[in-house]
């Protein structure tokens, strides 16, 4: 799959393992940048959505997104763990929950820029989960070196996820995200609260990315669960 990322906010917090622990999957081991524990909430919207060397279809190719992530490694590969993704497009929810056995949800959503702010909208149906806020960037684009906290959070090129009993691989192709630190004033947001993860207060780090050109690729399994 071909996809362009558009206004990401990675909005990150600290988080204790313990925490994390009993919520991730036991054969994936927690990841962590000096002992510490991460999870982000990152909403953004795409387009250009289609099978690589095809044209995107209509009425499929462009919805937000918002994700609750943290940070994983199965056999020494680091990725991504989803807790929930959120998207305005029904048929991509039924399409990623069963091809890539992500616990996509159906949502209200709606992204709009305002005097330079990108205010972002999202209510998931039947559910108590929301996000009401707004964000911008605050400084130029950097892209950051191997080793800091940044690239660890961010630089990770695959996703796994668990089905029927098996960990699977999604492999992930970018170049570096071009970051910026961001400023962000969140007026709802208990989506990560829908997974039982209490977020303590305000985002730690809050970086954001205008524009990225991301590939993905179909999940196989990497060993029984």
């Amino acid at each position: 799959m071909a996809q362009t990322w558009h206004d990401l906010l990675f909005a990150h917090w600290p988080i204790e393992s313990a925490v994390l622990r009993r919520l991730v999957p036991q054969d994936l081991a927690l990841d962590t940048f000096d002992g510490q524990c991460w999870i982000a909430v990152t909403p953004f919207h795409m387009s250009g959505i289609r099978l690589r060397g095809l044209p995107a279809l209509p009425g499929l190719s462009r919805f937000p997104e918002l994700n609750v992530r943290t940070y994983v490694t199965f056999d020494d590969k680091p990725g991504v763990y989803f807790f929930s993704l959120d998207a305005a497009n029904a048929t991509a929810v039924w399409g990623a929950r069963n091809f890539y056995h992500l616990p996509y949800f159906a949502s209200n959503m709606s992204v709009e820029t305002r005097e330079q702010w990108i205010r972002y909208l999202c209510r998931r149906k039947g559910s108590n989960a929301e996000f009401h806020g707004r964000y911008h960037p605050i400084g130029a684009v950097q892209l950051r070196q191997e080793g800091t906290l940044e690239s660890w959070l961010t630089e990770r090129y695959c996703l796994y996820s668990i089905a029927r009993g098996q960990v699977c691989r999604a492999d992930i192709h970018h170049e570096q995200w071009p970051l910026q630190d961001a400023e962000a004033e969140i007026e709802i947001n208990t989506m990560a609260a829908s997974a039982g993860i209490a977020l303590p207060g305000r985002p730690s780090l809050l970086h954001f990315a205008r524009k990225l050109e991301v590939l993905v690729w179909p999940p196989h399994r990497v060993r029984s669960a």
